[in-house]
């Protein structure tokens, strides 16, 4: 199920590479070249009224395509940031400032979090626990027993963990297990546009963040949060565009108006370019019948491949170096090997342009639908040369 036919743009600009990191960096497909062209003519031909059509078709168009990938059933409940973290910090600007807040994460989250958690930590803005991934087996009875010992302001984890590829299955046991008060938010970041997700269940609960950098193919600056009715209604870090469609009413002087849904987490004025290639990339995949489920499965059997090719060579990577186990299911789209020597494993494939990426003592390996077989072989083969 190869579409590298539509990839041609990134794949002919350097025809030797074997990108091996699409889990990091995911090839944008052509249809993303006419759409940033025409964010670029839609400023030429509206100038001032630019935005009317942003608000009134671009984004509307990109809540749909998202909400209809998670299973939502309002798509005015998303709004858009140019990354994760500026939301994040809206979500935390919502909670008590008269005490430390009490936040429940994991040991396995990625920076544009953990860097932030640790540094409200260091003047005492958050109380953190964190929770050990693994083994990833016992991790959501561990999570809920942390989560029993005390009143959490704050739940955040993520859907598919950064630093080894694991699914956290059945979210909704472990929201409906959490106190209605606290506010849980799910980093989909890794699992958004690669795995099939569904938040119907628990759509009324979570926050849930996400962008376009990763698998839904249209790069930096199209970030995402599905903010639940009822959590955070006014968010203290806020921007003048959470006022657009604000509704008409009575208010104090003093009271500061937002916008109804999640625009009410709305920033400032934003580069909408990226949205204008998020959409071409999900219109096409809906063209094309690229579901999720159907992505999914690709990569699945490409993973297996690898690692069944991997195992005939004499190569210092190995399957029993996997983080997470190829027989296990519950695993996202890239393949993690502890390695004490992964950095210079990293450095000697880049050198012969394969791409992966490092992350301390782990060495990924991410797939894509732009990949098939010959790619597998023709990736070992240079993995050989490489490191042989």
């Amino acid at each position: 199920m190869s579409h590298k036919s539509h990839f041609r743009r990134f794949l002919e600009a350097d025809p030797e590479r074997i990108h091996f990191a699409a889990h990091s960096h995911h090839f944008w497909p052509d249809v993303t070249f006419d759409a940033h062209a025409q964010a670029w003519l839609d400023a030429a031909t509206h100038a001032d009224q630019k935005w009317e059509r942003i608000f009134s078709d671009v984004i509307p168009s990109a809540q749909r395509h998202v909400a209809g990938r998670l299973g939502l059933s309002d798509p005015t409940t998303i709004a858009f940031a140019p990354n994760t973290h500026e939301i994040l910090m809206r979500i935390v600007s919502c909670l008590p400032r008269d005490r430390a807040l009490r936040v429940l994460t994991t040991d396995a989250e990625f920076h544009s979090f953990a860097r932030q958690a640790a540094r409200f930590e260091e003047d005492g803005t958050f109380d953190v626990t964190r929770v050990v991934a693994e083994p990833h087996a016992s991790f959501t009875q561990r999570l809920l027993e942390a989560a029993s010992s005390a009143n959490f302001d704050l739940v955040y984890l993520s859907h598919v963990f950064f630093n080894s590829g694991y699914v956290v299955p059945d979210l909704a046991c472990i929201v409906n297990a959490l106190p209605r008060d606290t506010f849980v938010v799910i980093d989909g970041y890794h699992a958004f546009g690669a795995i099939p997700v569904d938040l119907s269940g628990i759509e009324d609960r979570v926050f849930y963040l996400a962008g376009g950098y990763k698998y839904a193919m249209s790069g930096e600056g199209a970030c995402f949060v599905h903010a639940p009715p009822g959590y955070g209604e006014r968010p203290r870090d806020t921007g003048w565009f959470a006022a657009f469609g604000a509704l008409e009413a009575e208010q104090e002087k003093s009271a500061v108006a937002y916008a109804p849904g999640g625009g009410r987490f709305l920033g400032a004025t934003f580069d909408p370019t990226p949205l204008y290639r998020f959409n071409a990339v999900a219109e096409w995949l809906d063209r094309e019948q690229l579901t999720p489920l159907a992505i999914h499965a690709h990569v699945m059997r490409l993973q297996e491949l690898f690692v069944e090719e991997l195992g005939k060579e004499t190569l210092p990577l190995r399957e029993f170096q996997l983080v997470v186990p190829i027989a296990e299911k519950n695993r996202g789209h890239f393949l993690t090997f502890d390695h004490r020597a992964a950095a210079d494993i990293h450095a000697r494939l880049l050198r012969a342009n394969v791409v992966t990426d490092v992350r301390g003592d782990r060495l990924r390996f991410g797939f894509a639908i732009y990949h098939d077989d010959e790619d597998i072989g023709r990736g070992i083969a240079r993995m050989c040369q490489a490191l042989g």
